[in-house]
């Protein structure tokens, strides 16, 4: 019985998360094809910092998300953070981030949003990991 457990849980770890390359082309696509409200999964570097402004219900903190990859093909969105949910982020120009959200389309590559756990139960949960942590 330990062993099937353990060989269980062993088996747990290698499922395979969705793969970087797989989510920026899946944004780059809906962008091209001018889609919103579309979930994606998108990794890249963190090109600039937005700061945090108020926002209808609350504080908003934003940076610029430029995709790796050639599947991202050079495509930089915004990327929006509710703070009270994930408080204040460390964003620094350069360093590697993985976002999770719902995509917004427009002409400048688009916005990700609800990068947060949704309490309305509305969107699946998003994050942002960054310098190793999880925010969301």
């Amino acid at each position: 019985m330990k062993r099937a457990f353990a060989l269980l849980l062993l088996l747990a770890g290698c499922v395979a998360a969705p793969s970087s390359s797989a989510g920026n082309a899946a944004l780059y696509d809906a962008w091209r094809t001018q889609r919103s409200h579309v979930e994606v999964t998108a990794s890249g570097v963190v090109a600039r910092d937005l700061g945090t402004r108020s926002g209808i219900r609350s504080p908003h903190e934003g940076f610029l998300l430029h995709l790796s990859g050639a599947s991202g093909r050079g495509l930089t969105v915004r990327v929006e953070a509710n703070v009270d949910f994930t408080g204040p982020l460390p964003i620094i120009a350069g360093a590697p981030v993985v976002v999770r959200g719902e995509y917004e389309f427009d002409a400048r590559g688009g916005v990700i949003h609800y990068t947060h756990r949704d309490p309305r139960g509305r969107h699946p949960d998003g994050y942002i990991e960054l310098q190793n942590k999880r925010y969301g």
